[in-house]
């Protein structure tokens, strides 16, 4: 019998490319998504797929049908969007998370959690391993998300030493590609499309903070990867590409790579946005012999591509 897997948020920039590869390997997929982020064109492509089903849902109300494997990655998560609606964003972490647990639970299913390194806060320790425990504000405004996902990753680990629970736990970094909203906000597509469209690039501070950035192929093959591993390999594993760069060397490269026109202008920096951040990917090495593949230059060309075929430029 195929395995039945249940992508949450699976409409989504993440959530539709992982769809795709669980598809190629035979599964039954089913994709829930409410929407509030992903689309349902991320999708399209398929809906005549026998083995593909598309339910419109939120994940913070109860659900329950059969499953072999669960990929919790409903919840928005770049600022705009996760910042628009904090209480909402809250809930679908959290609630969402035990949500998933539940179902796991009813049908003794594997259970992945797609946090983030957002769980780090503003680092002290450069770059993040996984034991550190992060310098997060409780009540700042991006706390709806970092602290929802420390709130998640709380209840996976007391569901699997409370109940037996089969978890997997990611830390997702910055991550890029085909399939992102072009009105996330997030610094890859804001930049693209503003270079594209010839408008000017808007740099937040001085430019000075630093970001790694994987593309959306090695991400989601780092997650089949720990799915796909032992049972006593629960996580938190960092995933990320740890190629450091600052937002003015993102800014040339785009601009470079685009034949763009576009200027830098400088904007105030935003409320508890880290300084640094890279992810310490040894431990992804030694348990899943996973490393980023295809480096900064290659992606954002992919990306690009992508940009100029749903945009208007």
């Amino acid at each position: 019998m195929k395995k039945t897997v249940l992508v949450t948020g699976g409409a989504g920039f993440l959530g539709s490319h992982l769809c795709a590869k669980l598809l190629d390997r035979g599964c039954r997929v089913v994709c829930m998504d409410n929407f509030f982020t992903g689309s349902p064109e991320n999708v399209r492509p398929f809906m005549g797929n026998p083995d593909f089903e598309l339910i419109r849902h939120d994940v913070t109300l109860p659900y329950s049908f059969y499953v072999d494997e669960i990929f919790n990655l409903a919840c928005p998560a770049s600022p705009p969007h996760y910042q628009r609606d904090p209480i909402a964003t809250y809930k679908t972490s959290v609630l969402g998370a035990m949500n998933a647990l539940e179902l796991a639970d009813k049908w003794h299913a594997k259970v992945f959690q797609a946090s983030t390194s957002e769980v780090y806060g503003d680092a002290l320790v450069h770059p993040q391993p996984e034991d550190y425990w992060g310098n997060v504000n409780p009540h700042g405004i991006r706390s709806c998300y970092d602290e929802g996902k420390r709130g998640a990753e709380t209840l996976f680990f007391d569901y699997h030493r409370q109940h037996g629970t089969r978890i997997k736990v990611v830390r997702i970094f910055n991550t890029y590609g085909p399939h992102m909203n072009p009105e996330d906000g997030r610094v890859v597509s804001n930049f693209i499309i503003q270079a594209l469209k010839g408008e000017d690039i808007t740099v937040y501070g001085e430019g000075r903070q630093t970001r790694s950035f994987c593309y959306v192929d090695d991400l989601i093959r780092g997650f089949l990867l720990l799915m796909d591993s032992p049972e006593d390999v629960t996580g938190p594993v960092n995933l990320g590409n740890p190629g450091e760069f600052t937002m003015l060397e993102l800014a040339e490269k785009v601009i470079a790579l685009t034949g763009s026109s576009s200027k830098l202008v400088h904007r105030p920096l935003p409320g508890d946005d880290p300084k640094q951040r890279r992810p310490d990917i040894s431990l992804a090495g030694k348990l899943l012999g996973w490393k980023p593949e295809i480096m900064l230059d290659e992606g954002l060309k992919r990306t690009i591509e992508y940009f100029k075929g749903v945009i208007s430029v």
